[in-house]
């Protein structure tokens, strides 16, 4: 049986998307009949809180989650805020991970390390090299450049240092991983070779995230009848989400229409206190809720929106709660362009494009949604369909199949060397 590893410090019960893309990916090849063991640190995103059920164990906790074989190892924990401590505890998990976990491992056939964070390529590239097996460096975001763009990185030692190890990882994986054409075609235009590389999309399991009832789902989470914009995901910078308290002052004349923010991250804190001093009742703060939940919640939302900065890097991007969104027949308002508009306005017509960052134009898209219900069917309808032609999770897991195949035959069919010198084997 071929035994798989997955390094990354996101898993559940954290509900980044991170952690749920792996998380089910992982789930879908156990069912295919593959070990898998996935390498990670103790639950903690992003809010830098270890669940009380974790803390008493050691420096190695070993639990089964969905047929996996779960390895958490001690790494410095720090809110996904800050830089310095946000750096330090990405290193301290890609250098003790291989250290921590060694043992409890065992012998992967292959490796799969997750980018961003970055630094996850020390772990791959150090357990590849001493157990003997091929890697494949997943790559969701380009960095360093996203840190770049976004402020947070300047200091240009840092920032030469990051290139070196991103690039030299590239180079040195067995394939790279692309997450969205954007980032494939940014690789390949700076040399990587193309049969380095393969493009396999995020995606969603639209068995679990379906179309369902609206007033089932509202009476069980409490909600009243208001027209509610629903934003659900990490609350950080990327995301540019005093838009949608810009949009929801410019509609604070519409009392039915409501927004509900559901999530945290760095920048919920300044969000909250921005909200409270703009006296936007119509806007709504919740805490996160479990993955198993949100279906639930994207049901009883009328519309999904999903926001990013005005940058040219996100010109590449794929948010990930887009695909659940359609799943469930949600119609959205992207405020995101390039790759993203492409496929879901243009070809799958789920969606009402406004331009990022652009207040007025989401405030209109949201308000034509509210008075045109056929309309935001006809985009919840065409998404479903979308999804479930090109994104289903069982599809994308099969393709990755073929990867894996690929390389584990390759690398066991290679001939053994001999590590033996010449001298060594004339004397014997």
């Amino acid at each position: 049986m071929t035994h798989i590893l997955f390094v990354t410090p996101y898993y559940p019960p954290e509900k980044a998307a991170p952690a749920v893309r792996i998380s089910e990916t992982a789930a879908c090849l156990v069912r295919r009949g593959y070990e898998v063991t996935v390498l990670t640190t103790l639950p903690n995103y992003p809010n830098g809180i270890v669940p009380q059920q974790y803390r008493k164990g050691g420096p190695v906790q070993v639990e089964t989650y969905q047929g996996v074989r779960v390895i958490r190892v001690w790494s410095y924990i720090h809110p996904n805020k800050g830089f310095f401590r946000r750096i330090l505890s990405q290193l301290s998990f890609g250098c003790l991970a291989p250290l921590l976990g060694w043992h409890a491992i065992g012998s992967p056939d292959i490796i799969l390390a997750e980018s961003p964070p970055l630094f996850d390529a020390i772990a791959g590239r150090l357990l590849s090299r001493f157990k003997r097996c091929p890697f494949i460096f997943i790559v969701s975001d380009l960095w360093p450049a996203s840190a770049v763009q976004l402020g947070v990185l300047q200091n240009r030692i840092l920032i030469r240092l990051a290139e070196w190890l991103e690039w030299s990882t590239y180079q040195r994986a067995a394939l790279v991983w692309s997450l969205t054409e954007g980032i494939r075609t940014d690789i390949l235009t700076r040399g990587l070779p193309p049969e380095k590389i393969f493009l396999l999309t995020n995606g969603v399991d639209t068995r679990k995230f379906s179309p369902s009832s609206q007033a089932q789902a509202r009476a069980a989470l409490g909600w009243d009848d208001c027209f509610t914009a629903l934003y659900a995901g990490t609350h950080g910078l990327a995301h540019g989400l005093t838009l949608l308290l810009k949009a929801a002052e410019i509609l604070r004349v519409h009392p039915n229409i409501r927004f509900v923010l559901i999530g945290d991250g760095a920048a919920k804190k300044e969000l909250m206190s921005e909200a409270e001093r703009r006296r936007l009742i119509n806007v709504l703060f919740l805490e996160p809720t479990s993955h198993d939940q949100m279906p639930q919640v994207l049901a009883a939302a009328d519309v999904c929106l999903i926001p990013l900065k005005k940058l040219p890097l996100f010109e590449g991007a794929l948010p990930s709660k887009m695909y659940e969104a359609m799943a469930c027949a949600r119609p959205l308002v992207l405020s995101v362009s390039g790759e993203a508009r492409r496929l879901v306005e243009r070809e799958a017509g789920a969606a009402i494009w406004v331009e990022p960052e652009n207040a007025d134009h989401l405030a209109s898209a949201i308000l034509s949604l509210q008075k045109n219900s056929a309309q935001a069917a006809l985009l919840g309808q065409r998404g479903r369909v979308f999804v479930e032609q090109h994104f289903d999770r069982d599809h994308l897991v099969a393709q990755l199949e073929k990867h894996i195949r690929t390389l584990v035959t390759k690398h066991t069919s290679e001939p053994i060397v001999s590590h033996l010198s010449i001298s060594d084997t004339s004397s014997t």
